[in-house]
């Protein structure tokens, strides 16, 4: 077992909840932001803008969505300038990760190699945007050494583990098992809910762990990396209570 006895009976420091959008709203609607990854067409990039999506990804990690900085340059320009642009990547090196990102012309890098906060560190001396830091839960719980990647990086992506692939694999996060060390540990971190969303689950994951913003790409694709526009509409809908643009 991944996570000990000691790890549930350790102290851990409680931290004053900032307001956040993701709630109901006088019972009419679950609000969270939407981010639509994995992009690999010009086409989807556009109209993930068009529904309204408030962050575009792509992604730059080993995996079938994987395209190049210049290709994710091209897929990104497609959204326009009314999204936030994001590149997820399967390194932690600075260097790398400021080339690829001023090519791509990255508003947000999202680390999901495991990254430590010495990691977070280092892209943002390179890097003027947001560090995003992905932690790749196993279990039940969300391991101690995330409390210092939630001190320390402008968003935390919590996606479900796997020992093929670095995400994207339609895998679900336990949600209820996670709410109670979630709320000791966000602070005033965003939180980036992935792992296994779809139109059809968003809703109650939101309602469980109120992220304030929420990660698909294998929930709205007929393909992997070809994404469904109806899937799509159907995913932002449920996400925000509110219709496509």
């Amino acid at each position: 077992m991944r996570f000990s006895s000691a790890r549930k009976c350790r102290a851990r420091r409680i931290r004053k909840r900032r307001c956040v959008l993701s709630r109901e709203l006088r019972g009419l609607a679950v609000l969270a932001k939407v981010k639509f990854c994995g992009m690999t067409r010009p086409e989807d990039a556009a109209l993930a803008a068009e529904i309204g999506a408030t962050y575009v990804g792509v992604v730059f990690a080993d995996g079938p969505r994987r395209v190049s900085p210049t290709q994710g340059r091209k897929i990104l320009d497609s959204a326009g300038t009314g999204v936030r642009r994001v590149g997820v990547f399967g390194t932690n090196e600075p260097e790398e990760i400021e080339r690829a990102s001023a090519e791509a012309r990255l508003d947000v890098v999202q680390l999901h190699a495991d990254p430590t906060s010495e990691d977070v560190a280092a892209v943002r001396g390179r890097f003027r945007g947001e560090v995003w830091a992905a932690i790749r839960i196993a279990g039940t719980h969300i391991p101690a050494y995330a409390e210092l990647l939630f001190d320390k990086a402008d968003a935390i992506v919590l996606d479900a583990r796997s020992g093929t692939r670095l995400g994207g694999t339609g895998t679900a996060l336990p949600w209820n098992d996670l709410a109670v060390d979630l709320a000791l540990d966000r602070g005033s971190c965003a939180v980036v809910l992935a792992g296994g969303l779809s139109p059809y689950n968003v809703v109650s994951a939101i309602k469980t762990l109120a992220p304030d913003v929420v990660d698909v790409s294998s929930g709205i694709e007929s393909a992997p990396g070809i994404k469904d526009p109806w899937l799509m509409r159907e995913f932002y809908t449920a996400a925000t209570g509110n219709h496509p643009r």
